[in-house]
């Protein structure tokens, strides 16, 4: 198989970093374009970029001159890490201009036509391209991927979400300083401390597993029919996403039964065919003090998320413990996941 050439649009920062580091090696695409801002421009990647992965900066990419944020200079796939404040009208000019735009940044999550994946979830969310493409006039577009909590919240919601139907979710979050970029939050504020505020951060994971539960009906998301109430907080952790979830189901389930449902969940072949597929898409736990960010932020290489701590909730009906990998799951894997999912359903080149 030919490798598709990709660009990474926002390759300095701690995103573009993580998809460097993860498209390195990758089966089906090979990093041939690195754009930035204008600081960076002209100056190959390992002078360019301060790496701060644990990882060695990859030397496939080390020589390649970073350039200026240009959709005439770019291959056909771009994954966006920009920044969410300039992201927007960047992506937009990009697909206009017919690349396959990727992005991590939140700025077209919602737009009606543009598909918020997560492909064990809502693979047949891309259909939404083909409206995209007609109110563009182009074969350009954007995809995008969810929040980083939100991402595994509704990894695990999903198999509970079929087996018992879902009405209302209560959430309380432990985020990763590493979900704020990089320098992040100052050490003075975090070390020793939870910051109980993270802006804009609880409207995402309200509203957006509302689209990516939802069904398809025509070139429209009809919103599940769900109520989420989240409560999210900085912690000192490094990497690795957690939350405490309580469920509301339409048909009342043990925590056995739960259980035997989200350890038993299994995409589509489509999706399980995907190189960034983990075997088990959700990694139950049974021991009490499981799942720990340290411990299991990295199962199935960071694209798996960890559940454990199903027990019954007395407000709701199950409760449970989540943990997944925030900048590989919930952000550069997560776009890595969608144009693969993109490629093998032929929306690439199409």
């Amino acid at each position: 198989m030919t490798k598709i050439p990709v660009g990474i649009l926002g390759a300095t920062g701690m995103v573009g970093q993580r998809l460097v580091e993860l498209l390195a090696d990758h089966p089906w695409f090979e990093v041939a374009h690195l754009a930035s801002t204008d600081r960076s421009v002209g100056r190959p990647y390992r002078e360019a970029c301060r790496w701060r992965l644990p990882s060695p900066t990859p030397f496939s990419v080390q020589n390649i001159p970073v350039s200026p944020l240009d959709p005439a200079l770019a291959p056909g796939l771009v994954f966006s890490a920009l920044p969410g404040d300039v992201a927007g009208p960047i992506e937009e000019e990009y697909a206009k201009a017919g690349h396959a735009v990727c992005t991590n940044a939140s700025a077209h999550r919602m737009d009606g036509d543009v598909p918020l994946l997560i492909p064990e979830v809502n693979s047949g969310h891309t259909a939404l391209i083909h409206a995209q493409r007609k109110r563009r006039g182009s074969g350009g577009f954007i995809a995008a991927n969810a929040n980083c909590l939100t991402a595994e919240l509704v990894l695990a919601l999903k198999p509970l979400s079929e087996a018992f139907g879902l009405r209302k979710v209560h959430g309380v979050t432990f985020q990763a300083v590493s979900g704020s970029g990089y320098p992040g939050v100052p050490s003075w504020d975090i070390l020793g401390n939870i910051i109980p505020w993270i802006a804009g951060e609880e409207e995402k994971v309200e509203i957006e597993p509302l689209k990516l539960l939802g069904t398809l009906k025509g070139d429209r998301i009809e919103p599940a029919a769900l109520t989420l109430s989240a409560q999210c907080n900085r912690v000192p952790v490094r990497d690795g996403h957690c939350a405490c979830v309580s469920v509301g189901l339409e048909c009342a389930a043990t925590a056995e039964e739960a259980m035997k449902v989200l350890e038993g969940f299994r995409p589509s072949k489509e999706v399980t065919g995907l190189p960034g597929t983990p075997e088990a898409p959700i990694l139950l736990h049974r021991d009490m003090d499981r799942p720990q960010p340290v411990l299991d932020a990295d199962g199935g290489r960071g694209m798996a998320v960890s559940v454990g701590r199903v027990r019954p909730c007395p407000i709701f009906h199950v409760k449970f413990f989540v943990v997944g990998h925030n900048t590989v799951r919930g952000a550069a894997g997560g776009a890595i996941h969608n144009a693969e999912l993109l490629a093998a359903q032929g929306w690439l080149g199409a």
